[in-house]
């Protein structure tokens, strides 16, 4: 691998490391000899994640952290500090949407249930604001570090049955532009804010809106596939790829993009 492209030994949190998109990324990260802390909210899932990852030879520290604590966001980047001496890269992975915030296919708008509304938006945006703060703080300090958030499709076009969902990932883009030309213009060009806009991947979230209990796609599905020049659903390890671009020196250029990785989803009219 050329040398502009290596995270080898770059010091990195992700949080929502135990879930299916978070292990993936961490899986990548320490195959390519990154120093990986995992982050989530269950001791049992970090556990088991420390343990797999651990096993491949890599140096893996994990904490159980909700990432709306901003204390226990501040203690656990000064455990890591104390432990490794710097962070390098903070993947803001947890997220993801509410069964209680998707709309059923017979609801409108005015059904939706504010309070699940609100759960939504604080997982997505604030759950990427406060890990941003407690962690960029320490990469301002160093004048070096990169940040890569997780948006969506939802964000991009306006996607039926997830109002929540879309707002809070909009949210993020905003926020990803916003914080990338204030620490650049604050701390210097060596501190880059990112995020990637996966298009559609089955995972444990949406699997009984697009996979109907025979296996066959459903009616959504299709919809999907038809809007995908590729004409199929993405491979959750496509994603790994562009993530470790953007946190290598690769990408020293590059701040405040949103990049899709969607099989031409978000660039085809459907014409």
């Amino acid at each position: 691998m050329d040398n502009q492209f290596s995270i080898k030994d770059k010091v990195t949190v992700i949080t929502g490391a135990s879930g299916v998109l978070g292990g993936s990324i961490a899986r990548n990260f320490v195959s390519a000899g990154a120093k990986v802390v995992a982050l989530g909210t269950k001791q049992e899932k970090v556990d088991a994640t420390v343990i797999e990852l651990q096993a491949t030879g890599a140096e893996v520290i994990g904490f159980v952290c909700n990432v709306l604590d901003k204390e226990e966001l501040e203690t656990v980047a000064q455990k890591i500090v104390e432990k490794w001496g710097r962070i390098d890269i903070l993947l803001n992975i947890a997220g993801g949407n509410t069964p209680g915030a998707t709309l059923k296919s017979d609801q409108c708008f005015f059904d939706l249930e504010l309070n699940e509304w609100d759960k939504v938006l604080d997982l997505n945006l604030n759950g990427t604001v406060y890990p941003s703060q407690a962690f960029g703080k320490i990469m301002a300090k160093q004048g070096k570090g990169s940040i890569v958030n997780v948006s969506s499709m939802a964000a991009i076009v306006a996607i039926t049955r997830v109002p929540g969902y879309s707002a809070a990932k909009s949210a993020v883009d905003n926020f990803t532009r916003w914080l990338a030309c204030d620490l650049a213009m604050k701390y210097g060009d060596g501190i880059r804010v990112n995020a990637i806009a996966p298009g559609f991947f089955i995972g444990e979230q949406n699997r009984n809106i697009l996979i109907n209990p025979d296996g066959s796609l459903t009616d959504r599905s299709k919809k999907v596939i038809a809007q995908t020049p590729m004409g199929r659903f993405g491979d959750i390890n496509e994603l790994n790829g562009a993530v470790q671009f953007l946190c290598s020196d690769a990408a020293s250029f590059i701040t405040g993009i949103v990049m899709p990785i969607d099989g031409g989803f978000s660039v085809y009219s459907g014409v």
